[in-house]
């Protein structure tokens, strides 16, 4: 799972030993990122992987920590959220290449009537 807050850019995934075990893999590429969300985890840096920064946390801590963060919403655009100029930039990325891709599964639909 992809996670996009204001502050951070999580990917949340399960244990390849145990994926439904009681224990997720917290990964960035961002330095801060994973204690902006938990700020108690014991995050390793991993220089060579493709997500630099890593933390194994339980299933309940995460999801008690993503439960808060909705709880806590209260902003009704998330790139309005985002005040750190170098985040902005890719989270506009994602949201154009995402954007490109419902237009182009509109048009896909659209010609199965024609």
């Amino acid at each position: 799972m992809w996670l996009f807050t204001s502050k951070s850019f999580l990917s949340v995934v399960s244990d390849k030993e145990n994926p439904t075990g009681d224990r997720l893999l917290v990964r960035s590429r961002i330095m801060g990122d994973i204690e902006e969300v938990f700020p108690d985890a014991d995050v390793m840096e991993t220089p060579y992987a493709d997500y630099r920064f890593r933390a194994w946390l339980p299933r309940s801590e995460v999801t008690q920590a993503l439960s808060r963060y909705v709880e806590d919403l209260d902003y009704t655009n998330i790139k309005d959220s985002v005040r750190d100029e170098d985040r902005i930039r890719p989270l506009m990325q994602v949201w154009s290449i995402m954007h490109e891709h419902q237009e182009a599964q509109v048009h896909a639909h659209n010609r199965e009537f024609i």
